[in-house]
């Protein structure tokens, strides 16, 4: 039988190639994938050729990109982090899953792939399998919710309403914060509206500083989050946050930081600037001992399983694999319509 596995030889070379199938060892499950969702940040990074792994080195030891040494290993192969199936093949010594069972995990665009047990985890009962593609997006989203530190009663400013951004809406809704959405395409701030936002602005038109300031009395945001991994966006969210208050940069910025102007009000309004990233073993400052990025996953799945998020809504887009190709370049285009395209194999 041959594997199907989407496989990237350049920038905006992208395709479906055949490949062997992998034994079944021991401790290890087969799942054919059912859907599987594509990144709008880190997979464009990689289809256009910005993200910085393709010409520097992660070093381990000291945590700091170097000059790479080799060649980019194109092809790159099985990329993707928003997968679906369905178990087909068990190996005799797992227990806990079982034939036919639903999974979802990170193991890539392809049609099957063998994988440790735990390595997948159970559909919860009654939920459809395409919301499963959300759970890595979802676990980004609630990561930079809890870097936040949001309150009851907290102004926050949201800015970049596509998938991430607007989960992460939804979820600051749910933690108890007067949301106010950001971004330029109307369709999108009409989603934050539905997702419970107080306010949406339309920065084509309108200033989010300002706004935030206005519907605060002039003290601006408690906290903002930034989503778009815009530049820009991020020194607006900056000049929209209160004295002291919290900006989380969530974004995967690309290239200079053009836009960025560290010498206004972040230098004189002593904004805390937080990093947040769902890898490691603590997704956010402040969280390590409490929150893994197992617990952030799993959380995000039990809230879509209770109906307080529910993603189905954004999927925008469900592909046949074998139009891959068309897919990313949807995608790259940026058309405000586009919120999460899912291949479905």
């Amino acid at each position: 039988m041959v594997n199907w596995v989407v496989s990237l030889a350049g920038p905006r070379r992208i395709s479906l190639e055949p490949c062997p199938p992998d034994p079944l060892g021991p401790g290890r499950v087969r799942v054919r994938i059912c859907y599987s969702g594509i990144s709008a940040g880190t997979e464009l990074t990689l289809y256009r050729g910005s993200n910085p792994r393709l010409r520097k080195d992660w070093d381990d030891a000291t945590r700091m990109f170097v000059p790479r040494q080799t060649a980019v290993p194109y092809p790159l192969v099985g990329f993707g982090y928003e997968e679906v199936g369905e178990i087909v093949e068990v190996a005799p010594d797992v227990t806990g899953r079982g034939l036919g069972q639903v999974v979802w995990g990170i193991w890539g665009h392809r049609a099957e792939a063998v994988l440790p047990a735990d390595a997948v985890h159970p559909l919860p009962a009654g939920l459809d399998p395409l919301a499963a593609v959300f759970a890595r997006p979802g676990a980004i989203a609630l990561t930079a919710v809890l870097a936040g530190d949001l309150h009851l009663g907290d102004w926050v400013g949201v800015f970049g309403q596509g998938v991430i951004g607007l989960l992460a809406t939804r979820l600051a809704v749910l933690s108890g914060a007067r949301v106010v959405a950001v971004d330029r395409v109307p369709g999108r701030l009409a989603h934050a509206a539905r997702l419970g936002a107080r306010l949406v602005v339309d920065v084509t038109t309108d200033s989010a500083a300002a706004a935030l300031h206005t519907a605060t009395a002039g003290r601006g945001a408690d906290v903002c989050l930034e989503l778009s991994g815009a530049y820009p966006a991020l020194h607006e969210a900056i000049r929209a946050t209160t004295h002291a208050g919290r900006v989380v940069a969530a974004g995967f910025y690309q290239g200079p930081a053009d836009g960025l102007g560290l010498g206004e009000e972040f230098h004189h309004n002593r904004i805390q600037l937080v990093a947040a990233q769902v890898s490691g073993p603590a997704p956010a400052p402040g969280l390590a001992g409490r929150w893994t990025g197992a617990r952030v996953a799993h959380t995000f799945m039990d809230l879509v399983a209770e109906g307080s998020v529910d993603p189905l809504p954004l999927v925008s887009h469900v592909v046949d694999a074998s139009a891959v190709a068309d897919a990313l370049a949807l995608l790259d285009r940026g058309a405000g319509d586009v919120l999460q395209v899912v291949l479905r194999f």
